[in-house]
């Protein structure tokens, strides 16, 4: 019998893998996308000093579309960018967290981009 395999697991692995590989520094931190079913998640961390020098997320007042698909991917993406550049933050690492590049990772990704974003 074929065994199912746990997705869960496979990204946990993914993530674990690449954070090997990626850290986020005080001059270039680590932008981190989390996407749970109904919400999306994203910080900017600072991995040498262990903190987080701002977030966003669809859970936050000025985010309109409260569920986790491209078009609040998209205002998170833009809002992270926004909260960015209030404190200075220009180069950033993106982590992926495990995800495939595709989707609602994609629109967070190409709205901070856009919001002034270099990674």
């Amino acid at each position: 019998m074929v065994s199912k395999t746990n997705r869960k697991l496979e990204r946990n692995r993914r993530h674990k893998r690449v954070r090997t590989k990626i850290s986020g520094t005080a001059e270039r931190p680590r932008l981190c996308v989390y996407r749970s079913n109904s919400n999306i998640y994203v910080q900017i961390i600072d991995d040498v000093a262990g903190n987080t020098l701002c977030q966003a997320s669809t859970l936050d007042k000025q985010v309109k579309e409260k569920h986790a698909n491209k078009i609040a991917a998209k205002e998170v993406g833009t809002l992270i960018a926004k909260r960015a550049a209030e404190k200075d933050i220009k180069d950033v690492v993106f982590d992926r967290g495990g995800y495939i590049y595709h989707g609602v990772i994609k629109e967070v990704a190409e709205a901070a981009r856009e919001g002034g974003l270099n990674f």
